[in-house]
């Protein structure tokens, strides 16, 4: 299309300014019209915020105890190990002492039998 007429650095200066103006105004009118449903939005996204703390929270907490019973499980558990080693070694301690008992009982009762064979020897010989 062409323009009619002769348009001035002025004119064009004063149009611009009159859209920038025309600009300004339809953005003021947008802002007062969307005041009510702003408020509404801003408490809906801190209410959202609240929440989403909240189930961080949570989930940390949950975590924390699922940490915490892991513990609990494998002191249990390490507990219960020391406790079989300690039995074993008790079991194993006790049978030591039984054998050396009963080796020491059998190599008396050998000694014995050999000093009463070594006596029928000489009983029979003198």
């Amino acid at each position: 299309m062409k323009k009619i007429g002769n348009s001035e650095f002025s004119d064009r200066r004063s149009t611009a300014a009159d859209a920038k103006a025309a600009l300004l105004r339809a953005y003021r009118a947008a802002q007062e019209a969307a005041e009510p449903n702003r408020e509404a939005k801003q408490a809906e996204r801190l209410a959202a915020a609240e929440a989403r703390e909240a189930r961080r929270a949570e989930r940390e907490q949950a975590k924390r105890d699922e940490r915490s019973r892991i513990e609990a499980e494998t002191a249990e558990r390490e507990a219960a190990l020391a406790a079989a080693a300690r039995a074993e070694a008790d079991a194993r301690a006790t049978t030591d002492t039984n054998s050396t008992a009963r080796d020491l009982r059998d190599e008396a009762t050998r000694k014995a039998e050999r000093d009463l064979r070594y006596a029928n020897r000489k009983a029979r010989r003198g």
